[in-house]
């Protein structure tokens, strides 16, 4: 009886199969269009001399900093937060692929029969939907690309993280810089201010000369504040970065330290470590497996459930001693839900075209930002050169404008404008230094250089 009831869903469901062939969706192969992309992508512009490095804390080599980013990645909330979506898209996994499994419930109840005595019964149900069509295999394929593409952004999240955190180091080496160098200057103007004022009281010097060095040596304290300050800000934002309350702990060296080049692989090489772009093609993979889903939620099902029941006069008899079997079985196809099904599957094809639109656009960020750093490393290369030959010439003219100011030959604003330019200069020379530091990390960054896992 049970064989014939099987062999009559499984001819009712070939029946209605023949119809559902057609109920296919014919959108590209969006997934191999996306890898044919990287692989288009033509040799860098500006290729330059790089060293090989395996991940970011490899461009610089300090204890000290690598344990700041360690600490940032521990408790930074961003990161934590993004791990946790990780683990709920985990969690949604299992749920997902529970779809796959029979659904078995358990029931015990008590009531009064007709001559008045107790009646006791227990039952179990078993209930399983037959994935004739692979349709929940497809939901949970779908799923565990969600984990994947979660797991990717979870990666970006940490080097991004960990390249904040060594920037705004370098940032601090740099405005510390800055301070000396702002400090210097102040000390100077002070020096002239008190040299110009015994020389006004000695009739030397005119008030418009002692007018102009106060003015000068004022706007350089303001300078200084302002520098100091900033300082403090970018030592709370660092902090920030840690996961910490922010505090001060003057935890920067005094010079910058030694950052490597990274080398820059073929694109095709490098564009596979970038986590970004990973992550942008499992959102296509995951997009194109739920289009598969909705499209065969237009093809007929079999669900299948079978019950045990056992009525007796005490609890204990009623524990499927001697159960009655009951096997059932449903064929079930839609046939008209007002276009629901069929709209849900363009809607789904239209979210896999869309998926694949933004891979194109993390595609040319991905390429771009190579580009631009490459190039940036070359430009302030030729810069800084340019600065540091321009800055010990002034250099020289300072000291030729010192000795011709003591001998009488030259007056004391056209010192003051050479020393102004000299320390110009110097601030000049140190930002762009910081800024080719940088650079680097983001060059190592795009390159898909991060933090091991």
């Amino acid at each position: 009886m049970v064989r014939a009831y099987i062999d009559s869903l499984l001819v009712g469901t070939l029946v209605l199969a023949l119809t559902g062939c057609a109920m296919t969706s014919d959108q590209p192969a969006y997934p191999e269009q996306a890898q044919a992309l990287v692989e288009q992508v033509p040799d860098w512009s500006t290729q330059g001399d790089g060293q090989a490095a395996s991940s970011l804390s490899d461009l610089i080599r300090s204890d000290v900093l690598d344990q700041l980013v360690q600490q940032a990645l521990n408790a930074n909330p961003g990161l934590q937060q993004t791990l946790l979506t990780l683990r709920i898209r985990e969690t949604e996994l299992r749920q997902t692929g529970a779809g796959r499994f029979p659904d078995v419930e358990a029931g015990f109840s008590a009531s009064e029969d007709e001559d008045g005595g107790d009646a006791y019964t227990g039952s179990v149900s078993v209930g399983w939907e037959a994935d004739l069509w692979q349709k929940i295999a497809d939901r949970t394929a779908a799923a565990s690309e969600d984990v994947e593409q979660q797991a990717a952004l979870y990666q970006a999240a940490r080097n991004t993280l960990a390249a904040d955190v060594m920037s705004s180091w370098l940032a601090l080496i740099a405005q510390q810089h800055a301070i000396t160098i702002q400090q210097d200057r102040l000390a100077t103007l002070e020096n002239n201010e008190t040299l110009i004022l015994q020389r006004y009281r000695n009739g030397l010097d005119t008030l418009e000369d002692l007018d102009s060095a106060r003015s000068s040596t004022a706007s350089a304290r303001a300078t200084l504040e302002s520098d100091r300050e900033t300082q403090a800000q970018q030592e709370r934002a660092l902090t920030t970065l840690l996961g910490q309350v922010p505090t001060t702990d003057g935890n920067v060296p005094g010079d910058y330290p030694a950052v490597l080049t990274p080398l820059a692989d073929l694109p095709a090489q490098t564009l596979q470590r970038r986590p970004d772009l990973v992550a942008a093609y499992h959102a296509i993979e995951a997009a194109n497996y739920r289009t598969r889903a909705a499209y065969k939620s237009l093809l007929p099902s079999i669900n299948l459930a079978a019950a045990l029941e056992d009525v007796a006069d005490s609890p204990s008899q009623a524990l499927l001693t001697d159960p009655a079997w009951n096997l059932l079985g449903q064929l079930t196809a839609p046939l008209f839900q007002g276009g629901e099904l069929r709209a849900a599957a363009d809607a789904a094809e239209l979210e896999t075209a869309q998926a694949y639109q933004a891979y194109r656009e993390t595609l040319l960020e991905a390429v771009n930002e190579v580009e631009d750093a490459l190039g940036l490393e070359r430009s302030l290369a030729t810069r800084q050169q340019h600065i540091a030959d321009a800055l010990g010439r002034q250099q020289s003219t300072l000291a030729q404008y010192q000795a011709s100011y003591r001998a009488g030959l030259v007056d004391i604003l056209d010192l003051l404008s050479v020393q102004q330019e000299t320390y110009d200069l110097q601030a000049q020379l140190d930002d762009l230094i910081y800024q080719r530091l940088a650079n680097r990390i983001d060059l190592g960054l795009a390159l898909g250089l991060g933090v091991t896992s």
